[in-house]
């Protein structure tokens, strides 16, 4: 059966005491709602509706950057859950399929939950709602179940003492088919506690009308919402758990995995060594054999198989190096290649650059790629030796097994196996630096007896 994913967006989350939508706040470096998004896909989603209300534009811009395909629908008022699913009628108007709906602050839903609501809804269940069993059942929506499967949802604020009793509570997601879930909200009033539209009430409703619903459960960590910022805080510690624990077991050395953060899309390889305090930034891969060292962080970056970066080193968006690449102690790359064996490593800055294979950059060395207007780049071809404190003021190249000069400027291509000098010639003075030193110290003297 197709499906389509609806993941609701529209929150304020004034709890975040924020000027930024609720959603929008990142979680190991993607928007709240970008992970519930990833969660869906596990369901291969013909179409994909978000739901945005406060702050509509920037959410539907985010969503656009990681989806282009994605459906917006407004909702102008917060009325309810079910309210907010009605917003996505018209996008998903002509769809046959299956609707899930999700929410874009419960981030840890699992693609193997997700695939047992459909084995559900396949078994013959017209609504299934996935529920968990609560340690603290607080105030959450209860299930209600029977032998006949669920019979109803009942909101903490609506419920009898023997229903607050129950310890099986609604997440809030719920899956159907698309006309059915719309038909169903149609006839869902608000004479409730709160005065809303809930979305929970369809089970009584599709019951009433003599259709099945049941409900899926699943472990009580999936289900946790993100509601404030203590609550962002430890999604982030339990999405940092998992990662590093997976990591682990995959096969990569962390020395000190508490130190270590991940991203949600960050690839590691088997026999990476991750040493201590090590970040990784959203489009990180590191390939098998990598040794990241203490200190780094990488960002939108590709680390080639027995490349060694760090420690202290930073490498940027578009930082590309190849097979046993080096990149050293407080050197910064960014868009720009390493070949395989190349070195950078001390103290250096490469940007919007090429370096062949086999070259070595000598401490100190800059790319100077941009004019306080454009940014021009660099190339450096294989086996070039790159003296120290080289000053390379793009656009300028470098040809293969060519050489610079300590402390030289270069401002002219350099032709290949050519020794290239940037620097003036020096100039030696005999006795000069004891005079000038026999000058500061009286001057030193004659200020001293002037006070």
């Amino acid at each position: 059966m197709a499906t389509a994913l609806i993941v609701l967006a529209a929150g304020q989350g004034t709890r975040m005491q924020s000027d930024l939508p609720k959603v929008l706040h990142e979680l190991a470096g993607a928007p709240l709602f970008a992970h519930a998004l990833a969660s869906g896909r596990a369901l291969e989603p013909e179409i994909t509706v978000l739901v945005v209300g406060h702050g509509a534009e920037g959410v539907a811009e985010a969503a656009h950057d990681i989806d282009p395909d994605i459906r917006i629908a407004v909702q102008s008022e917060q009325l309810g859950t079910a309210h907010a699913v009605a917003q996505a009628r018209a996008a998903l108007a002509g769809f046959g399929g299956d609707a899930l709906v999700l929410y874009g602050d419960t981030p840890f839903i699992q693609p193997g939950t997700l695939r047992a609501m459909r084995a559900a809804r396949a078994a013959g269940a017209e609504v299934v709602v996935l529920g968990f069993e609560a340690r603290d059942p607080a105030r959450y929506g209860r299930l209600i179940l029977s032998d006949g499967g669920l019979e109803k949802i009942v909101e903490f604020k609506d419920a009898t003492d023997e229903e607050r009793g129950v310890t099986i509570c609604n997440s809030g997601v719920i899956m159907a088919n698309a006309e059915l879930l719309f038909d169903l909200i149609g006839a869902v009033g608000s004479g409730n506690a709160s005065g809303e539209f809930y979305l929970t009430d369809i089970v009584a409703i599709a019951r009433d009308r003599g259709l099945g619903a049941t409900a899926v459960i699943c472990d009580e960590a999936e289900t946790m919402g993100v509601n404030s910022r203590a609550d962002l805080a430890r999604a982030e510690a339990v999405f940092q758990a998992r990662a590093r624990s997976e990591a682990l077991d995959n096969g990569t050395t962390l020395l000190a995995p508490d130190t270590v953060y991940f991203s949600h899309d960050t690839y590691v390889g088997r026999d990476v060594v991750v040493e201590p305090n090590v970040i990784f930034g959203p489009g990180v891969t590191v390939e098998t054999g990598a040794r990241i060292r203490a200190f780094s962080h990488l960002e939108g970056c590709h680390v080639g198989c027995g490349a060694i970066v760090g420690p202290y080193a930073r490498l940027r968006p578009g930082a590309e190096l190849s097979n046993g690449a080096k990149v050293g102690n407080f050197v910064e790359i960014k868009n720009a290649t390493l070949g395989d064996g190349a070195k950078v490593n001390h103290l250096s800055y490469i940007g919007d650059a090429s370096v062949g294979a086999g070259s070595n950059i000598g401490a100190g060395t800059v790319t100077c790629n941009y004019n306080g207007v454009e940014k021009f780049r660099t190339e450096i071809g294989a086996r070039v030796f790159i003296g120290s404190d080289t000053m390379l003021i793009a656009p300028v190249t470098v040809g293969d097994e060519a050489m610079t000069g300590s402390g030289s400027v270069i401002t002219r291509d350099v032709p290949a196996g050519a020794l290239a000098l940037g620097r003036t010639v020096q100039v030696v003075k005999e006795g000069a630096a004891r005079r000038l030193f026999d000058m500061y110290k009286s001057a030193k003297e004659k200020r001293k007896k002037g006070r």
